[in-house]
């Protein structure tokens, strides 16, 4: 039995097991590699509807649709109808932030490496319509905040992408949909549902929650979020096996199955050369390229990207040396935990590759002598941080912005133990794992002037 069929076996047979165990509603997972392709599905696409899901069930891949969004770009690229470093007013006159003349040095190279510096999560709603992408350019971006220097420091940015998927419409002379549908899916043979209109006609999943730690998980609210937001993730939704029909293209260097070339060679490895740092996380990659993640793993390169929307989570990982793709889709539960066990099995058996560890609770917390560089308010338009210190302990209370207050639980407060530096795992109750945070860049009086969640959260007070 070779490591592909031990692996295959593995996935069809454990799966079931594995979502009971991360308490996971639903998912799907495929994987190729030798030029082989396994999938396997089990769990629920809607537990109120009582729809299993299946290898066809469409999931949302949430933010992964920014790679489609990249390849659309450097389709253009690879035509000269857009160039990586002209600023972005080039294409859309009408584009500015809250500081017009700073946004107006932003390029298309900073928008997908995530380095424009205005704030990224705007979550606003234009309308169901082909205008919403250009309505949200024209009507919100204006009021949205220059949070920082364009090129200075990565920040990830959802908006930059609906400005990335407003390029394309206008130098398209299309909707953002129409060209995922006639320039990626159509070439690909693959079905894609970029809203509700589409998913509906499919077996799609929904997204399942928690209302509150440890409760039953129920079906999500909304189904998406807005369709301004389309371009950056809101519902681009697909099966895992066609999520990695769109990977394999990007491992065969541009090229479709059917010997269609959708990107140049040279744009596909573009992509893939570093463009910025990311301060120090445990899931999360320590560089950027244009729009993939550059992960650090022992063994050789690994790119990728994760998703999440209300109640869905999605995770794609290319080995471009190796001509291994992974991909799984969640709708509900710890999907987290659930792609650790899944990626850790395939690739360490398939691409003798293992994941990092997670940042865990420190056994012995390393003290903090400063606590005063840390305490203070830190806001952006998605969440507040609310940072005190009491008897030498830091802790945090996070505070959900209006745009999703109503659409996510409230995040429970948690205790910000020392790791070193300014690196800081944040943890709640018992729980051995964390959420990794760095304290970033200083104010004039020596105090942290951004907290980075992989987003640049600027200090506030």
């Amino acid at each position: 039995m070779t490591a592909f069929d031990e692996v295959s076996d593995w996935i069809t047979r454990r799966l079931p097991d594995l979502l009971t165990e991360h308490k996971v509603v639903g998912a799907a997972v495929a994987v190729l590699a030798d030029g082989r392709v396994v999938e396997a599905a089990a769990g629920s696409a809607n537990l109120r509807a009582g729809i299993p899901a299946t290898t066809d069930t469409l999931f949302q891949i949430g933010s992964v649709t920014k790679i489609w969004t990249t390849t659309l770009i450097m389709r253009l690229v690879d035509e000269g109808l857009v160039e990586l470093d002209a600023s972005v007013v080039k294409y859309l006159p009408e584009f500015r932030t809250a500081e017009p003349d700073t946004s107006a040095r932003v390029t298309v190279r900073q928008l997908l490496s995530h380095t424009s510096g205005f704030e990224g999560d705007v979550f606003k709603d234009t309308g169901p319509g082909d205008d919403a992408v250009a309505r949200f350019i024209a009507e919100i971006l204006p009021s949205v905040a220059q949070t920082l220097p364009p090129g200075v420091m990565f920040s990830y940015n959802n908006a930059g992408f609906c400005v990335l998927g407003r390029i394309v419409e206008v130098v398209r002379g299309t909707t953002w949909s129409a060209a995922i549908h006639g320039e990626i899916a159509g070439p690909l043979g693959i079905r894609v549902a970029t809203g509700p209109g589409e998913a509906i006609l499919h077996r799609a999943a929904v997204g399942h929650i928690e209302p509150e730690p440890d409760a039953a998980p129920e079906v999500a609210a909304v189904w998406g979020l807005p369709a301004s937001n389309g371009p950056a993730g809101a519902m681009l939704s697909t099966s895992a096996r066609e999520l990695l029909a769109f990977a394999r293209m990007h491992l065969d260097g541009g090229v479709t199955p059917h010997g269609t070339r959708l990107l140049s060679e040279e744009s596909v490895l573009r992509t893939r050369v570093p463009e910025a740092e990311i301060p120090r996380r445990s899931l999360l990659p320590g560089r950027l390229g244009l729009g993939w993640h550059l992960y650090d793993l022992p063994g050789g390169e690994v790119i990728g990207h994760d998703g999440n929307t209300i109640g869905q989570s999605a995770f794609m990982r290319l080995v471009p040396g190796k001509g291994i793709a992974v991909v799984l889709l969640t709708n509900g539960g710890d999907a987290v935990g659930l792609y650790r066990k899944i990626f850790g099995r395939v690739l360490g058996e398939l691409a003798g590759m293992e994941l990092p560890p997670p940042l865990v609770r420190p056994e012995k917390p390393v003290p903090v002598a400063n606590v005063e560089r840390y305490t203070g308010s830190y806001e952006s338009s998605l969440q507040r941080f609310d940072v005190t210190a009491a008897d030498g302990r830091l802790w945090m209370e996070t505070t959900i912005g209006p745009d999703l207050a109503d659409l996510s639980p409230a995040p429970p407060r948690r205790e910000l133990l020392h790791v070193e530096d300014d690196l800081f795992v944040g943890v709640t109750g018992d729980d051995d794992q964390g959420m990794p945070l760095v304290f970033v860049e200083s104010t004039a009086d020596g105090r942290a002037a951004y907290l980075h969640n992989h987003r640049a959260n600027p200090r506030v007070a």
